[in-house]
C-alpha cells in the first residue's frame, strides 16, 4: 500500500513529471464563475471547467433539480425500458435540432461520436450499400479519446501511438489559414479546402458513408475558425454525393460560438449531430447523438438491423434532470445574448491588449471560443521552441493573477462560461498579458 505522502492520481492529458514538481492546484469548491482552492484562493474559471460550464457553478436551479431527482430515481437503464427524465429531455432537445427527430444518449462526447460513426456505417449497410464504409474527416480533427473517435482524429500525439488499433479515414484540408500554404497570404480564405473535398468525393464518394466535422471551430486542433460559408459548402457536397454529414458539436454547442449550436450560424442541418459538455450546464456527464428520421428508420426491422451500441449509464435520470434545468435557463433567460455581449467585450480587449504582443502570432475567436497562438517571431511565424513550453508557462503565470486557463500546445485557450461577468473578462485578459510578459522576459 502507498504511504500517506503518496499522491495516487494519474491525471488525464497531464505530464505527471511536470505536475509533481509544480504548485498543485486543489479545487475545494466553486461559486459562480470562480474555482476556490483548498486555501481559499479564487480563480476565474477561464476554460469553463474544460469547455463545459455554461451558467456558472452552483446555480440553484440546476442544483435543486439534481437534488430532487436524486431523491426520486437515481438510475434506470435505457436498454429496452425508459424513464420520464430521458423522454422529456429528448422532447426538449429536438427543437434545438431542426430536421432531426431521434435522440440517443451516452455519457460523454467521445462515446456520442462513436455512436454517430456506428450509425453512419450501419445506416449504409442496412440500406444495401455496405461498400460505403469510409469516413471523411478534416485534417487536425479532434473528436475524443475512444478508439473510433481517435481514428477520425488528426495525426499527432493524440493519435499516432495508437495507430495499430485504428482505422484510417479519408482526409481533406482544414481552414487553418494562419499556416496554410494555399491562402495564408491571401486577403481571405479561398475555396481550396472545399474543392479538395469535392475532388475526394468525385474520386471515392462511392466508398464514403459520412463526412464528420467540428462545425465552424476545431477545438483541440488549436481553436481554428473556419470562414463563413465553409460549413454550408460541405453540406452541399454531402448532398450532391449522397453521403451523411456528422456535426460534432461537443465543444461548439450550447452557446459558446454565439449561437445555440455552431450549425445554426449557417443554417446547416447535419444528418447526425453530436452534443455533450454543456448539455447539463457542465454539471454532470451526459451526451446525445441526434439523427434524422431517415437515418433512424434504416434501423427498423429484424434483430440484425438494430443499433448495436449502449452504455450502462446512458441517459442517467439525474444527468437528464440537470440537462432539463439547464434548458430551462436557456428558455427563460437571455443566456445567448449575454454570452454574445461578453464575447464582444473579450474581442475588444484581446484586439487592444493581446493581439499586438510580440509573442502573439494570431488571435482566433468565434463567440467565447478563443485561441491565442504564440510565436517566437511574428514575421516568420516560427513557433516557440518546444522546450520552452510557452503556452503552459503563460497559463501557469495566469494563476498568479487568479485565473485558471489551459493551453493546447502553443495556443492559449480562453473559453469562459456564458455567465462570465465583465470584470472577470477583463481579469482573464490581464492574466494572459501578465503571462505573455513573463515569458517574454525569459
Amino acid at each position: 500500500m502507498p504511504d500517506a505522502d503518496h499522491y495516487p492520481l494519474w491525471h488525464p492529458f497531464t505530464q505527471m513529471a511536470r505536475f509533481e514538481r509544480e504548485p498543485r492546484l486543489v479545487v475545494a469548491r466553486a461559486e459562480g464563475n470562480r474555482l476556490i482552492d483548498a486555501s481559499g484562493a479564487e480563480y476565474v474559471d477561464g476554460v469553463a471547467s474544460l469547455w463545459a460550464n455554461v451558467h456558472g457553478h452552483g446555480h440553484p436551479h440546476i442544483v435543486d433539480a439534481i437534488r430532487e431527482q436524486a431523491a426520486r430515481l437515481q438510475h434506470s437503464t435505457l436498454l429496452g425500458i425508459t424513464h420520464e427524465p430521458a423522454i422529456e429531455l429528448g422532447r426538449r432537445l429536438l427543437p434545438h435540432f431542426p430536421g432531426r427527430s431521434r435522440v440517443f444518449f451516452s455519457e460523454n462526447g467521445a462515446s456520442a461520436v462513436e455512436v454517430a460513426l456506428k450509425m453512419a456505417l450501419q445506416y449504409q449497410a442496412n440500406r444495401g450499400q455496405p461498400e460505403r464504409r469510409r469516413i471523411v474527416a478534416l485534417d487536425m480533427a479532434y473528436h475524443g479519446d475512444t478508439l473510433g473517435a481517435v481514428g477520425v482524429g488528426g495525426a499527432g500525439p493524440f493519435r499516432d501511438v495508437y495507430a495499430p488499433f485504428l482505422f484510417e479515414p479519408l482526409r481533406f484540408p482544414n481552414a487553418y489559414r494562419y499556416r496554410c500554404a494555399r491562402c495564408a497570404a491571401a486577403p481571405a480564405c479561398t475555396d481550396a479546402c472545399v474543392n479538395a473535398l469535392r475532388d475526394l468525393l468525385e474520386a471515392r464518394g462511392g466508398e464514403v458513408a459520412a463526412v464528420i466535422v467540428e462545425p465552424r471551430v476545431q477545438g483541440a486542433g488549436g481553436i481554428i475558425v473556419a470562414p463563413e460559408g465553409h460549413l454550408a459548402a460541405i453540406r452541399a457536397l454531402c448532398d450532391e454525393f449522397g453521403v451523411l454529414l456528422i456535426a460534432d458539436e461537443v465543444a461548439t454547442g450550447f452557446g459558446k460560438t454565439g449561437a445555440m449550436f455552431a450549425c445554426d450560424l449557417e443554417g446547416v442541418t447535419p444528418d447526425i449531430a453530436v452534443a455533450g459538455k454543456g448539455i447539463t450546464g457542465g454539471y454532470l456527464p451526459l451526451s446525445a447523438t441526434v439523427a434524422t428520421e431517415e437515418v433512424y428508420r434504416a434501423f427498423l426491422g429484424g434483430e440484425e438491423r438494430k443499433l448495436f451500441h449502449g452504455h450502462t449509464y446512458a441517459g442517467n435520470p439525474i444527468c437528464c434532470a440537470a440537462a432539463l434545468a439547464s434548458l430551462d435557463l436557456f428558455e427563460t433567460t437571455d443566456v445567448l445574448a449575454r454570452g454574445r455581449a461578453r464575447a464582444a467585450l473579450l474581442g475588444e480587449l484581446l484586439a487592444e491588449r493581446v493581439a499586438p504582443h510580440p509573442l502573439v502570432g494570431e488571435v482566433r475567436r468565434q463567440g467565447l471560443m478563443t485561441g491565442v497562438e504564440l510565436v517566437a517571431d511574428r514575421e516568420t511565424r516560427a513557433p516557440p521552441p518546444p522546450e520552452r513550453e510557452a503556452g503552459w508557462r503563460v497559463c501557469l503565470a495566469a494563476r498568479e493573477r487568479g485565473v485558471f486557463i489551459r493551453p493546447l500546445g502553443d495556443v492559449v485557450v480562453l473559453m469562459p462560461p456564458l455567465s462570465i461577468e465583465e470584470d472577470e473578462v477583463e481579469r482573464i485578459v490581464e492574466a494572459v498579458v501578465h503571462g505573455l510578459d513573463r515569458i517574454a522576459r525569459g
